[in-house]
């Protein structure tokens, strides 16, 4: 590749990343999750002034040395911390909507570089704070009294912090522990919103309000946490397969999924009464309902990647608005190439070059991605976002290469399939028909599974040698 062409790339990278960031800040403006009084001249300025200097840093620093030396490669690491520690100083300044794109960014380590995702974890609970006074104010107007009247210890340290809130872990008058949630001064509540419909840490409702919520104290690691895991003997493959169950099963089944998924709000602990693994889901502020078209048509599509069934990978993906740009669209559900796509990505393992292939190429799509998500469906987007976040957990816990989570998918989108043409059907013997059908393919799922474990243990080699072994060849 020539250096001009590297140059182009690069301040075409810089570009699409400053148009990601203003799109993303207008859709949840759109949508009312950020003060009006949030954006202004200041806000914009810091955007376009910080894409200005990544760009120019990318096209003067490379440009004097040979493209693929062992300099070149070494001055492009720094280039790329560079830029990642000003993108995070944005994101930390303008707050909000930044936040959360820099969480999204941070999560995606099978996609972008090393020096961007490493300096971007940062924003995942440590984003800008509040200070103590602007808590004690925040509690003092919506409580009515001081902090030291309501509890007998607070820590003045967050243990988190996010876009929209900070917590607090305090122990009320009576020994409780509790985790206070405190909303930023700036930010406007949309809780009606919030109404869960899943079991979340315990609130304190009589000690929470519009921008105040204790909630019961859960303890755990961050869900991309291997050491964390090992420590707490936790099987890593048991977290990762419950991770992709209860999301397959939030947006296949449900149609209700909550959105942000990034490591800080997905913790992993060990139950202390019960001693088994499980997942705790943190941060229910932004969340999906999907209609049932939607649904139905994305279940079909999934269907269609995991038994490639390419012609109904064209005809779901340009229902759900990807047109000719269908190929792409696939690959940006799966995180795989177009060739594995083709080949069945419930057969072939991800490996280091196609991971490789696919962080090389990216950059070059990006005027078509951004036309593709200029088409997709509203809802579509923070799909792709709880995608890109699932599978950027799944590459910090080395279990990408897995099959299961495609056919944990599959298993969801067959249940729900089945669920919707008996809801629409009067005949008994139709239901009875169905519900046949649907045990019949959740079986194929499962004899499916059979084969690749025995494939991945390579069960017939042993077997193969230990009959050898018991009747060795005459000589």
């Amino acid at each position: 590749m020539k250096k001009g062409d590297m140059a182009r790339k690069a301040l075409k990278l810089a570009s699409w990343t400053s148009m990601a960031l203003a799109a993303s800040g207008i859709y949840l403006y759109s949508n009312k999750y950020l003060d009006p009084n949030d954006f202004g001249a200041v806000r914009v300025g810091r955007a376009v002034a910080t894409t200005a200097v990544i760009s120019y840093d990318y096209l003067t620093s490379l440009k004097s040395v040979p493209y693929g030396s062992e300099e070149y490669l070494q001055l492009r690491s720094k280039v790329h911390l560079r830029s990642a520690r000003r993108l995070c100083e944005l994101c930390c300044a303008n707050r909000g909507t930044f936040i959360k794109v820099g969480q999204h960014l941070g999560a995606l380590d099978y996609l972008l570089p090393e020096e961007y995702t490493s300096t971007l974890k940062v924003l995942h609970s440590q984003a800008p704070q509040s200070s103590m006074q602007e808590i004690r104010q925040v509690i003092r107007e919506d409580l009515g009294k001081e902090i030291h009247d309501l509890f007998q210890s607070f820590d003045d340290t967050p243990l988190g912090t996010a876009s929209l809130a900070q917590v607090h872990k305090a122990v009320l008058h009576d020994g409780r522990t509790v985790a206070v949630k405190v909303q930023h001064p700036k930010v406007r509540a949309q809780s009606s919103k919030d109404i869960l419909l899943m079991e979340v840490p315990r609130i304190h409702w009589d000690l929470s309000t519009e921008r105040v919520l204790l909630m019961e104290f859960v303890d755990g690691g961050q869900v991309n946490d291997r050491d964390y895991m090992e420590r707490n003997k936790i099987d890593v493959n048991e977290i990762s397969r419950h991770l992709g169950k209860m999301y397959s099963e939030m947006i296949f089944v449900n149609g209700f999924v909550h959105c942000d998924p990034h490591p800080g709000n997905v913790l992993v602990r060990k139950h202390p009464g019960t001693g088994k693994a499980e997942i705790v889901l943190l941060d229910h502020g932004l969340y999906q309902v999907l209609t049932e078209e939607f649904r139905l048509n994305y279940c079909h599509l999934w269907q269609s990647l995991i038994w490639t069934d390419m012609k109904r990978v064209k005809e779901y993906s340009q229902r759900l608005g990807a047109g000719d740009l269908y190929p792409l669209f696939a690959c940006m559900l799966t995180a795989r190439s177009w060739n594995s796509v083709n080949r069945g990505i419930s057969q072939a393992p991800v490996t280091a070059t196609e991971d490789l292939e696919i962080r090389n190429n990216a950059a070059n799509y990006l005027p078509q991605i951004s036309q593709l998500l200029n088409h997709v469906p509203r809802q579509m987007l923070l799909i792709l976002k709880t995608n890109d976040l699932l599978r950027g957990i799944e590459a910090a816990l080395g279990t990408r290469a897995s099959a299961s989570s495609f056919l944990n998918m599959s298993r969801c989108c067959i249940r729900a399939l089945a669920e919707h043409k008996k809801k629409n059907t009067c005949s008994f013997f139709r239901r009875t028909q169905i519900s046949f059908r649907e045990a019949f393919n959740l079986w194929q799922i499962n004899l499916h599974e059979l084969i690749l474990r025995v494939k991945g243990l390579k069960l017939a080699d042993r077997v193969l040698a230990l009959i050898c072994w018991l009747f060795p060849a005459p000589l």
